[in-house]
This record gives C-alpha cells, structure tokens and sequence, in this order.
C-alpha cells in the first residue's frame, strides 16, 4: 500500500486502470472531458501491475480497476465517481486538488 501511495503523491489525479477495461476508459473519458490530465497507470502494461492491484483491493477497491486518486485521496470507482459526478460534486473535488481551473 505504501508504493500506491507513493506513486499517487504530489499529483492532482491518478487513475489505476487497465487498457482493456470498458469503465476504466469511460472514467479517463470523463476526466479528459473536463480538461483534467490525469496520471494514468495501466496495470497490465506495468512490470509491478500485479501487486498494485493488489494493494488496490487491500485498500478497498472492489474491483480494482478503475480506481482514482483525487489530490492524494481515494475517491473509488467507476461507480463512486459516476455518483459524485451525478451529484455536481466531481468538478470541485477536482479544482481543489488542482487538476481543472475552470
């Protein structure tokens, strides 16, 4: 868990993902939208991907992938970010991490 957090310090948003995963796409999709440039990890393209997942899920990340950092933070999965954004709530999240100005 330490190296997760190690690898989402200092960055506004980081998404775990995995390149064949249908929401992980949707997710980037979202945040691309919204003008964000989000580091993105692809866990099966990664040497140590196996490992972060498992971090992920030690972490409570059921499934693992899509998982997004905001400012630091877990902010969940697809479904926790499709909730916040539904509820008008993403976008400041977002500005205060400073990932968007707008």
């Amino acid at each position: 868990m330490e190296y997760v957090n190690m690898m989402v310090a200092d960055r506004p948003v980081v998404i775990f993902s995995r390149s064949t995963c249908c929401m992980s796409h949707t997710i980037k999709a979202l945040l691309l939208g919204f003008g964000a440039n989000p580091t993105i990890y692809e866990l099966d393209e990664i040497p140590n991907g196996k490992q972060i997942e498992k971090a992920l899920q030690q972490l409570g990340c059921q499934p693992s992938v899509p998982a997004m950092f905001i400012g630091g933070q877990l902010v969940g999965g697809a479904n926790q970010i499709t909730t916040l954004h539904l509820q008008n709530r993403l976008v400041p999240l977002l500005k205060r991490a400073g990932a968007i100005w707008m």
